[in-house]
Parts: structure tokens; sequence; C-alpha cells
């Protein structure tokens, strides 16, 4: 049986939906704009940019920036031609291939991200006292797959945090 949302849960839900897509909506725009990037390809350089050597296996890229393998890929692909990642073969495992951040895209991160971190204040922090942020990120943690062993949440968001910290 059907257990349909009653008005409370259906307006839970439907603001939510449409928040986070708002808020979504606008990085991506500011990005665009200001950057000449999706957010989608301002997520891969920040975990490149974060990850040991600039450089992740195209598994764990794709688990970290919640695409699919062939979306990475083609995301991957983009930024080669902008000469801001490139692949290598792993010389233990054929099967496996890496990601790594050029110094190139090192730079275009961090041009990016003064203006990134800026759009994520007025779209989303700058509207939400630290009470109620702090509610949020409790409340966006209990949806993360999983919850109960969640990291710690003072980080939610590394992709508004890409400020270069790895020089």
């Amino acid at each position: 049986m059907t257990r349909w949302l009653d008005d409370d849960e259906q307006r839970a839900w439907r603001t939510f939906l449409t928040a986070s897509q708002l808020v979504q909506e606008e990085l991506d725009r500011q990005l665009q704009r200001d950057s000449g990037m999706p957010h989608a390809y301002y997520a891969v350089l920040v975990k490149l940019s974060e990850a040991p050597g600039r450089t992740l296996r195209m598994s764990e890229l794709a688990t970290e920036v919640n695409a699919s393998q062939s979306r990475l890929s083609h995301a991957v692909k983009r930024l080669e031609e902008r000469g801001w990642v490139r692949r290598e073969p792993c010389a233990a495992d054929r099967r496996v291939s890496w990601a790594v951040l050029t110094d190139e895209g090192f730079a275009a991160l961090a041009a990016a991200a003064p203006g990134h971190v800026e759009a994520v204040r007025q779209t989303f922090l700058d509207r939400l006292d630290p009470e109620q942020l702090r509610h949020l990120t409790t409340l966006c943690a209990a949806l993360l797959p999983d919850a109960p062993d969640a990291p710690d949440t003072a980080s939610a968001d590394d992709t508004a945090d890409a400020a270069p910290v790895h020089p």
C-alpha cells in the first residue's frame, strides 16, 4: 500500500526540492559566467586538488563527485581538452586509470574559488543564522547513505572550501 505524503510532508519535500535546485542552479550559473565551467567540473577539480599528489583513480573520483563512470569520463575528457586534467594508466593494473590535476587545472580552480565561495555565501550561508545552519547540517547528514557513520559535518560542502590550500 502506498504511503502518500500528508500536507506537512508534501510541503517539506517540495520546499527541499525547490531550495536545493535553486541553490545548485545559481552556483552553476555563477561558475559558468565567471569561470566558464559548470559546477560539476568545479567539483572534479576540487576533489583532485584535495587528493594526495592531486591524483585519484577514476572510479574513486566518480564516487567522490557522485557521478556515473560514464558521466565522469565525459567530464574528464572536457577537462583534458582544457589542459586542466590528464589521465594516466596504472602500471600495476591496466584496468585502472588515474585522473591527475594539472598545474593549469589548479590555477583555474584557484581563480574560480573566490567567486564560487562568495556565491555559496550569498546564495546559501548568509541566509541562515548559525543555529539554522547547524540544524540544516544535521538534517542533511541524516539523508546521506552512510548517515550513522556520517563524516564530520563541519566540511559538508567541500566544493565551497576550495581555496588554493594545496599549493
